[in-house]
């Protein structure tokens, strides 16, 4: 219900209207009528309007100087002008008041009514887009955090064109006081102690509880605001007047995040620590170099403190990458032992340090290593290795954070590597030496039977026979082949009434004595008393 007032000198004409309206149907309240427009404007202030149907011509104070006092005072009350025809190009003055309609004298109720429904139409119009109005402004109210969020990650990223920063900040109550500024860029090492206890879904936790821990501490400072990107790297940037104070404050400040990170959550974070700059505009190149600096930790190790400028500032003349060692590696894969691997990872890890290269130009070295295997388990047609492996080593190193993970990554994989291709001879060769078995026993009885003959079946050397064969059995070859033929011979003497020269000639014996030295040395007694025995 909408609060109107009548104001007309002429007591007829505003009773009329007042009784002659069904007020309530048209949703409006008659809380004032009054003679003359000093009347109106004192009661203004206790009534408060929301529209006044007003007459010009009225003593003491017009209809005119109501509007206009109206529309300086009272820009939202709505003025519906009555006036007379004679009066009308007084009443065009009106218009430049932002009257809201007039109608003339004399009317009837129904062009009343016609009028005071387009009023209450607009009234209701306008309610609406302030009602509109108020639920943007709460959900801006309820949605700040992640638009001052989305602000901060394109202010250090560079993504922002807006030429009025500090506006922006004020807006967003965003408090970095001074004109310098320096960002700092902070990553979780691992989970340490914590990952048993939180499953890898609720690793976010852990992220955002190190972005709380540093918050609180740049709350109590007053110099700086704390968020977190999109990859849950805590960003802090912190602000003053003096850039060696702000230096200062800095590396004390980040000390104190560190120590607090380890004491009360139990792991480590690294945190790269980036230039400091003089304009908001130039934040996200203060951004750039620190996570330049964090990517640093990669040769430095975990839980460090890097500063940009110490580590190009100080650092010595790199040293080149020499692949030599990478092609030494795949060739100690093949005969080597499992301490000279380590030696060559390490010596590649430590020359992968002195050479300082990028980030990803190391990880493109390790995947060149880890290619030169996988071709080599191919060569050796080691298929198992590579289909058991749940996840591809060629993007598994993306996870290590160190060269040291990587040193320690590494030298597992080569020597669960070197383990396939062992565990693969193995299986080779006592395939080899079954095949070997089993052409001996079908072939014992020839008196030609050789190593040769049996290396030339498998199309081995007779060295590399000799040592799979004894390796495989326990026996040389001819201890084997003696043992085969002297078995066969107990066989032949206790099962049949052969003479022992023709037994001597089935198990690929010529000489019959021969054969007799060979089993008495083999049973402690010649065959005539093996076969009496038995």
């Amino acid at each position: 219900m909408y609060k109107i007032i009548i104001a007309d000198d002429e007591d007829n004409v505003r009773e009329g209207i007042r009784d002659s309206l069904n007020w309530n149907e048209l949703g409006f309240e008659v809380v004032g009528d009054f003679e003359n427009g000093r009347e109106v404007l004192q009661a203004l202030e206790q009534l408060q309007p929301d529209v006044v149907l007003t007459d010009i011509n009225m003593p003491l104070m017009d209809g005119l100087e109501v509007s206009r006092y109206l529309f300086e005072h009272y820009p939202q009350t709505k003025i519906i002008i009555l006036t007379g025809y004679d009066e009308f190009e007084y009443a065009q003055q009106a218009v430049k008041l932002k009257v809201h309609d007039y109608i003339l004298k004399p009317n009837t109720a129904d062009e009343l009514r016609q009028i005071l429904s387009k009023v209450k139409a607009d009234l209701d119009d306008e309610n609406r887009k302030v009602e509109d109005l108020s639920k943007l402004k709460q959900q801006l109210r309820e949605s700040l955090p992640l638009v001052r969020e989305r602000f901060l990650n394109q202010l250090v990223t560079g993504d922002l064109r807006e030429s009025k920063l500090e506006d922006k900040l004020v807006y967003l109550d965003i408090d970095l006081p001074g004109s310098h500024y320096v960002v700092a860029v902070i990553d979780v090492d691992d989970h340490g102690e914590l990952q048993r206890f939180y499953p890898e879904s609720e690793s976010e936790l852990l992220y955002f509880a190190v972005c709380n821990i540093a918050g609180e501490i740049i709350s109590r400072k007053k110099n700086g605001i704390v968020f977190q990107n999109n990859n849950e790297k805590t960003i802090v940037i912190l602000s003053g007047e003096n850039v060696e104070t702000l230096r200062e404050e800095a590396v004390g400040i980040f000390e104190e995040i560190n120590l607090s990170v380890r004491e009360y959550l139990k792991f480590t974070v690294s945190i790269g620590v980036g230039d400091i700059c003089s304009s908001l505009n130039k934040i996200h190149y203060s951004h750039k170099r620190a996570s330049l600096a964090l990517d640093y930790r990669f040769f430095l190790g975990k839980n460090r403190i890097i500063h940009i400028g110490d580590i190009e500032g100080g650092s010595s003349e790199s040293i080149p990458y020499d692949k030599h060692w990478e092609r030494k590696l795949v060739t100690c894969l093949k005969s080597g032992t499992q301490q000279e691997i380590e030696v060559i990872v390490e010596k590649i890890i430590e020359n992968l340090k002195e050479s300082y290269l990028p980030m990803d130009r190391c990880y493109i070295h390790i995947q060149q290593i880890i290619v030169s295997i996988l071709d080599l388990l191919d060569e050796l047609e080691i298929r198992e290795t590579l289909q058991s492996m749940s996840s591809s080593p060629l993007t598994d190193i993306y996870g290590l954070k160190t060269l040291d993970e990587v040193e320690d990554w590494l030298k597992n994989y080569c020597l669960h590597t070197t383990g396939s291709i062992l565990e693969t001879r193995n299986n080779a060769c006592k395939i080899q030496a079954l095949k070997a078995e089993g052409y001996v026993k079908e072939n014992y009885a020839d008196a030609n039977m050789s190593m040769d003959m049996v290396c030339k079946y498998l199309v081995l050397s007779t060295s590399y026979f000799s040592l799979i064969f004894k390796n495989h059995t326990g026996e040389t070859f001819i201890s084997y082949l003696t043992r085969i033929r002297v078995e066969k011979a107990k066989e032949l003497l206790k099962c049949t009434d052969l003479k022992t020269y023709e037994i001597a000639d089935r198990i690929g014996y010529v000489d019959p004595h021969y054969f007799n030295l060979i089993f008495k040395k083999a049973t402690g007694m010649t065959p005539t008393m093996y076969r009496r025995m038995v």
